[in-house]
């Protein structure tokens, strides 16, 4: 299945968050459609864990098979299936450079990285899914730091993850710590998705 390249907003409101994170998607609560609020019927257990499962893919805009091998990935990790996978959809390059500031999407960061604006540890990485360590140092290369994109971005960024770190004056990002799940979005209920893959 592609990338879904949809509404955005309609997509939002039909699964129930914000999937830009401003929240600008949700000012009509309600299912999208000609008959709006009060249609929606009662989802069965499978319904409920499918919704979650698309929740988060859409919020970090993965296909289905990126997602799964991500997930199958977790699942061999030592410790909480549903919490391990949450932290490695974080630690995904074009996430970070969003949580930085660098962008005001994943889609615009997914974007910048692919274009080849971005650097770890002062190397070229174009690959949007590329899983950044802890003691990474993400930035922008000097020709790509002047857009005015990341200017826009980072003169909207209200917010910075305690697990980053960022120099305005470098304008270079350190990922410091793994995150905990308190600081991943709590409108998820991972276990519904490790359910649903457990079937």
């Amino acid at each position: 299945m592609a990338r879904y390249t949809g509404p955005k907003f309609k997509l939002s409101r039909r699964l129930g968050i914000s999937l830009s994170g401003n929240g600008k998607d949700l000012k009509r609560p309600f299912p999208p459609g000609q008959h709006g609020p009060g249609q929606r019927k009662k989802l069965s257990g499978y319904g409920v864990q499918l919704q979650e499962k698309q929740k988060l893919r859409h919020m970090y805009g993965l296909n289905e098979k990126q997602f799964r091998n991500l997930f199958d990935k977790a699942s061999h990790m030592q410790g909480i299936a549903g919490e391990n996978f949450m932290i490695l959809l974080e630690s995904r390059l074009d996430n970070l450079v969003y949580r930085l500031g660098l962008a005001n999407s994943r889609a615009g960061a997914r974007q910048l990285v692919a274009h080849g604006h971005v650097t770890v540890n002062g190397k070229k990485v174009d690959i949007a899914s590329y899983l950044v360590s802890t003691g990474d140092v993400i930035s922008l290369r000097e020709r790509s730091r002047n857009q005015g994109s990341v200017k826009e971005a980072l003169a909207n960024r209200n917010y910075l993850p305690a697990y980053l770190e960022f120099s305005d004056s470098s304008m270079e990002g350190k990922f410091i710590r793994l995150p905990e799940r308190a600081e991943l979005p709590q409108e998820i209920d991972e276990k519904q998705i490790v359910e649903f893959y457990s079937r």
